[in-house]
């Protein structure tokens, strides 16, 4: 049995008899004896290691496509929406703001009862009775007593309160300058040069608008005129503006529901220096 197991581990190069009967009263440092005594666990090692590899190797495209699966998961959703940052317009202070719209015409109507015609007698009314009896007329003349006082009733006076007209802001049919907008500006030019630019204004080159209100009497007339806003630094221009509305002619009057009604009117004046 020992020759057997002998022979069985001399015919194995990693039998460990084999080994030792080889390396006999030898250097057992050398490589070789340690390479082949470490032979099966380094096998092993390589196996595990091959193995570990190829699974991970076939496991690979299942573990990214998990990956990617939970980041989208993960992925929230960004809102695109543009939003406009734009600073808006800035408001411009000179000009007035806009009137607001005429209001709807207002039609005046009176309700109409139809007559019932029938076949009974109206009954006429009765005229009303007299109580007292009727003056007595003398037809003698006799004088009277000379301490007889006639006493002559005094006159009563009722002052009624002028009613003040109303004035409009819109109406149906708004004012008119002769010959339209295009001829007030030209006049309102023409005016103003032959007024000539105050001195004060024209040598520090102050230049503005005058906004002036007045109102067009029912006949025409202007009337009330007034300074809403001057020019700013220029006192100059607001006389000049107020002499030139006060020097306009006669105006086509406003009307509302066809009648002539008086109404505001706010005109802005230009004064520029070239």
């Amino acid at each position: 049995m020992a020759e057997n197991s002998l022979l069985n581990d001399w015919t194995s190069v990693l039998a460990e008899g084999r080994n030792e009967l080889v390396f006999e009263n030898k250097n057992k440092i050398y490589g070789a004896y340690d390479l082949r005594v470490k032979y099966n666990r380094t096998v092993t090692i390589a196996l595990i290691i091959t193995a570990t590899t190829f699974l991970f190797a076939v496991s690979l495209p299942m573990i990214i496509a998990w990956i990617k699966q939970q980041q989208e998961e993960l992925v929230v959703p960004i809102d695109n929406t543009v939003i406009d940052l734009t600073a808006p317009p800035p408001i411009d202070e000179a000009e007035p703001p806009p009137p607001p719209p005429p209001p709807p015409p207002v039609m005046e109507t009176v309700k109409f009862t139809p007559p019932v015609v029938t076949d009974e007698d109206v009954p006429e009314d009765p005229p009303p009775l007299q109580t007292e009896e009727p003056p007595q007329i003398s037809t003698k003349t006799t004088e009277g007593e000379g301490n007889d006082v006639i006493i002559i009733p005094e006159e009563t006076s009722t002052v009624v309160a002028p009613v003040k007209e109303e004035i409009f802001t819109i109406v149906e049919q708004m004012p008119a300058f002769p010959g339209g907008e295009a001829a007030m500006m030209k006049w309102i030019k023409d005016k103003i040069e032959a007024i000539g630019y105050p001195q004060m204004e024209k040598e520090a080159g102050i230049s503005g608008t005058c906004y002036v209100t007045f109102v067009i009497d029912k006949e025409g007339n202007v009337t009330d005129s007034k300074l809403l806003r001057g020019v700013n630094g220029g006192p100059g221009y607001d006389k000049v503006a107020l002499t030139v509305v006060k020097a306009m002619p006669k105006w086509a009057a406003g009307k509302q529901n066809g009648r002539s009604v008086s109404v505001q009117y706010n005109l802005p004046i230009k004064f520029t220096i070239r």
